[in-house]
Formats: C-alpha cells, sequence, structure tokens
C-alpha cells in the first residue's frame, strides 16, 4: 500500500485543502443538533419567535456554508484521483515496458492488464472516498460521541455499549473482505485471459467448429468468478445489518431513558432531542463504513497487486562499451546453453557457431528444435544461461540495450501489426523515417503493390492484428518495418512462409542488395540453398553445419528435408 500512497504525493497540497474542507463540513454538521436543541427550548418552548428566527437563520447560513465546502471537496478530490490514477496507471505502464519477456511471463498479459485498469479504478475509488467519507465517517462517530457526552453525559454511555462490539466486528470483516477479494481479482485475470484467447484465436475456434466448448469453459470460468464475487458481497451484506440492529438497541436505550429523564424534568426536551440526532449521525456514520470496508478491502488487494509490478526488480541492461557499426555484423555463438526462466530442462545445449559479416544464415529444424529460442538470445529478450554470445568481438551483455536493439530488425514467427493505418505500421520501426524511406522499405519487402491496390493505399486502416491482411501481406509489412530500421542485422523468424517462391526469391534477391548481415529461420530448401552457411537442429543442439551442398553429402536431416521438397518447390 505504501507504494501506492506515494502517488498522492504531488497532490498534497489539495488533499490538504480537501481534508480541511471537509473538517468544515463535519463541524457544521455537528453544530446542527445543538442549534436544533436551542431552538426547541429557547424558542418553541418559550414561544419566542424572535430567538427562533434567529437559530433558523443561522441554521441557513452555515448550512449553506457546509454544502458549499462539500461542493468544493467534491471538485478537488476528483482533480486528486484523477491526477493519481493517472501518474500511478503511466507508472505501471513505464515499469511493465521494462519487463523482460520473464517478468510478462511470470505474471500474465491478462494480470497485467487488470492490473492498469480495474485495480486503479479500485484505489482511485477508495482514494475518493478517503477525502470525502473515509475519515469523515469515524470523525462524525467520534465527534457525535463527545457532543453527546457534553449535552447529557449520562445518555451519551448508552451509545458507547455498541461501539466495541461494531469496531471488533469491523476489523474482523475487513480482514476476511480483504482475501476474498484478492480471490475475485484473481479470478477476474483469469476470465480476461480466456476473453484474450478465444478473441485471439477466432478464427481457429471457428474453422475447428469449437464454439460450444469454448462457450463452455468461459461459463465455467464466469461461473468461478460469480461464486466469489457472491461470496465477498455476502460478507459484505452483512455489514450494514449488523451495524443498524447494535446502534438501533442503543438508541432506544437513549430514548426510553431520556423520555424518563424529561419527565422527571431531569432533562430539557432540546437536550434529549439533540442526543437522539448525534445517535443517527453515528448510525449513519458506521453506515458508511460499510461502504469503505468493500471500498477498502477491494483497494487494499489490489494496491498490493499493483505494488508486486511496481516494486519487481527489472534486468538491467546498461553496458560498458558504446558500439557503433556500420554495414553488416559478424556474430559468434560460444557455447550458449539457454533455459526458459519458469522451466528446469535446457532448449539449446552447448550451442557454438560464427556467423560473418554480411551473410545469409539459414536455421534450419523441427518445430520445436530450439530455432525461435536462439533467435530470442541475440536480442538479449532471454538472458542466456550459459556460455556468451559476441557481436563484432564484443560481448552483448557489454553493449548498451538500446544500441544492441537498434542494431536488429527482428521479425518475429508471429506477425505483430497495430491498429492503425499501414503508414504508421511501417513507420513504428523508424520514427525519424520519410515518406520515400517507406516507399523504398515496402518495395525491398514486396508489399509496395498490394499498397497501392487498396483504396487507402498507405492509409488504409489496418484492423486489430491485421485481421483485413492476408497473411503474407501481414509478413511482408513486418519485414518492411524491420528493414526501414537500415539494421547491421536481419533476423526472419520463419517469416516468409506465407510467400510464394517468386515473391519470396524477389524478396530475399532485394534483401541482398543491403549491407547487413541476415539469419533466417525457414523450412524451405530452396531457401537454403542459397545461403553462406546453414545451421542444423535438434532438439536444442547442433546436428548439422555448413553449406548446402555439404549438408547434402554429410547431413541425413538435410537429406530428408531435402528429398521431402524435392518434388514440390524445388520444381516449381
Amino acid at each position: 500500500m505504501k507504494e501506492i500512497l506515494k502517488f498522492t504525493i504531488p497532490y498534497r497540497l489539495w488533499i490538504i485543502i480537501a481534508l480541511i474542507l471537509m473538517l468544515l463540513e463535519l463541524a457544521v454538521e455537528l453544530s446542527l443538533p445543538i442549534i436544533l436543541s436551542l431552538i426547541i427550548n429557547e424558542g418553541l418552548i418559550k414561544q419566542n419567535m424572535d430567538i427562533t428566527l434567529q437559530y433558523l437563520i443561522i441554521l441557513l447560513i452555515i448550512s449553506v456554508a457546509a454544502f458549499i465546502c462539500g461542493v468544493i471537496n467534491s471538485f478537488i478530490s476528483s482533480h486528486v484521483c484523477h491526477g493519481f490514477s493517472f501518474d500511478l496507471r503511466n507508472a505501471l505502464f513505464e515499469k511493465v515496458q521494462q519487463f523482460s519477456l520473464k517478468h510478462i511471463e511470470s505474471f500474465k498479459t491478462s494480470s497485467i492488464i487488470t492490473r492498469l485498469t480495474n485495480d486503479v479504478i479500485a484505489c482511485e475509488m477508495v482514494l475518493f472516498m478517503s477525502l470525502r467519507i473515509m475519515l469523515r465517517a469515524p470523525l462524525l462517530v467520534l465527534g457525535s460521541i463527545i457532543m453527546s457526552f457534553i449535552v447529557a453525559p449520562h445518555l451519551a454511555l448508552y451509545l458507547l455499549i455498541g461501539a466495541p462490539i461494531i469496531f471488533v466486528f469491523l476489523y474482523y470483516t475487513s480482514k476476511a473482505g480483504m482475501n476474498l477479494f484478492t480471490r475475485v481479482q484473481k479470478k477476474l485475470d483469469g476470465l480476461n485471459r480466456n476473453i484474450q484467447q478465444n478473441l485471439s484465436s477466432v478464427r481457429m475456434i471457428r474453422a475447428n467448429m469449437s464454439a460450444d466448448y469454448e462457450s463452455e469453459k468461459f461459463e465455467h470460468t464466469a461461473l468461478d468468478l460469480k461464486e466469489d464475487t457472491t461470496r465477498a458481497l455476502k460478507l459484505m451484506e452483512r455489514i450494514l445489518p449488523f451495524l443498524l440492529i447494535v446502534m438501533n438497541i442503543a438508541l432506544l436505550f437513549v430514548i426510553y431513558i431520556g423520555a424518563i429523564d424529561v419527565t422527571n424534568n431531569a432533562l430539557n426536551v432540546g437536550a434529549l432531542v439533540a442526543v437522539i440526532n448525534y445517535a443517527l449521525r453515528m448510525q449513519g456514520g458506521f453506515s458508511m463504513f460499510a461502504f469503505i470496508i468493500i471500498a477498502y478491502s477491494r483497494a487494499k488487494a489490489s494496491a498490493e497487486r499493483m505494488s508486486e509490478i511496481l516494486t519487481t526488480d527489472v534486468d538491467t541492461y546498461h553496458g560498458s562499451t558504446d558500439v557503433e557499426v556500420s554495414g553488416g555484423a559478424s556474430i559468434a555463438f560460444d557455447n550458449v546453453s539457454f533455459k526458459y526462466p519458469l522451466s528446469h530442462q535446457m532448449v539449446l545445449k552447448d550451442i557454438s557457431f560464427n556467423i560473418e559479416v554480411g551473410e545469409k544464415f539459414v536455421i534450419m529444424g523441427a518445430t520445436g528444435s530450439g530455432k525461435s529460442a536462439l533467435l530470442s538470445l541475440l536480442p538479449r529478450m532471454y538472458e542466456v544461461t550459459q556460455g556468451k554470445i559476441m557481436i563484432n568481438g564484443i560481448d552483448i551483455k557489454e553493449m548498451e540495450i538500446t544500441d544492441l536493439r537498434d542494431m536488429i530488425g527482428y521479425v518475429p514467427q508471429r506477425n505483430i501489426l497495430f491498429t492503425g493505418s499501414v503508414f504508421d505500421n511501417i513507420i513504428f520501426g523508424n520514427a525519424h523515417a520519410e515518406s520515400e524511406d517507406v516507399t523504398e522499405a515496402t518495395k525491398i519487402a514486396q508489399v509496395h503493390t498490394n499498397i497501392l491496390d487498396f483504396d487507402a493505399q498507405y492509409d488504409t486502416k489496418v484492423g486489430q492484428q491485421g485481421v483485413n491482411l492476408s497473411g503474407g501481406q501481414k509478413q511482408r509489412l513486418a519485414i518492411a518495418r524491420a528493414v526501414i530500421k537500415s539494421p547491421n542485422i536481419l533476423i526472419l523468424d520463419d517469416s516468409t512462409s506465407a510467400l510464394d517462391i517468386h515473391t519470396e526469391n524477389n524478396l530475399f534477391e532485394e534483401l541482398s542488395k543491403l549491407s547487413m548481415t541476415r539469419i533466417i529461420v525457414t523450412q524451405k530448401i530452396q531457401t537454403a540453398m542459397t545461403a553462406d552457411h546453414i545451421l542444423l537442429l535438434d532438439k536444442g543442439e547442433i546436428v548439422g553445419f555448413g553449406d548446402h551442398q555439404s549438408l547434402l553429402e554429410t547431413s541425413e536431416l538435410y537429406q530428408a528435408i531435402y528429398h521431402s521438397q524435392e518434388r514440390g518447390d524445388l520444381h516449381d
């Protein structure tokens, strides 16, 4: 909670003003029963209309003043809360931007989304309540008790009878509520994850007629969330009835004893009315606690979840070596082994090879052989478990991460396109690129002609994840985005699988004219045949290395791949 409260510091002046206004409003509210008792005792009972009118005017003036204080307090509270949530959400987002893939996988994307949305809103709501009623409620209860003792001490004692019972009940209820709301937030993460997976795989679901199965899975997840939410709310719903029962019993004692005292002339009517008013205000204050505890329990759970993000130690990528490279770059893997952060199994074992400047280097292997894992180590998406990777003879751990990643144009296996125009998606790789640069990049990527066929051409809107584009168009746009960086190293992770041989040949011919080292993961022999070197992986180990001709003579795996495609693509 402390981590979250830090975001209120820039607004402390406004918070102080809001609290002062709230105290003024509270002071007026606590003075009303006293004024009411004076109206009864000095005005109505004595039939003195002048006194009655004077006190009524005072009552009206301070009521209007309290109203104005309340309105200003609400405006200030809204300003503080919106600023707080804006700063908190930005800080969370910036921290997530620093996360490595290890952290993203640890928190899960759906959970991060929930923390940046629902959890922030929960804390914003409880902050608003703090400035309006969270401090007001206990002060109203305490002030009512004190004023009751001033007016009629023996009646005030009856109001104190229920207070300890109520405070103990509220303490244990809030503790149980926080645990339940923590479970609710986790179940909400699961529901968001289910929705996210379903929407991102909608085509696959429809193609496999799996809609009914997915609906059942969603219904089960939603039912779990409903049950935990119902359990939490049922607990919270017990608060208000319990408070009302305890306070009503205390109020009955006050009225009964007070009536006897008035009959015996031991207490005046105005004092009894004042104490009853204070008892009702205490009841209102305790009723506020019901809403406060619900909000606080949810916010406490949310604050802890957000604090997990803010206090997570991110990997530091500050190197000691400045790197300036023009043209291609040489790469060396030296006894590299790697396992994913949450796994105990090595996916790469003792990998060593060299890539010369400007080479076309092809990596081949079956699914799960470690190709994508190997590529993710170059831009330090993950850290090597053992060994080291060098670019131009420099260990990549000694490079500034920004310099390293600026050298690399990376096109992942799964093409990522953003909602926006075609132009915007391409310059994402280089925000300073001009229109001519974009056109040149798309020509190299063999997608320029396709874009001109679109009605809006480069202004054509791309749907989420590129749903309105073909697989080949998405791949080529992603390649154009990488090329526009003018990287020293271009990595294509099976990024031409949807291209026909003619288009792919033209693409690689254009890429060969650029001064960059090209690393290509592919299953196409046609692509491998023109490579300077080919690396064969199997179960995370190197099982072959050489050019097309040497592997065709020495590697059974390469021969099998070659012969499986011999009657197909090679004759196209």
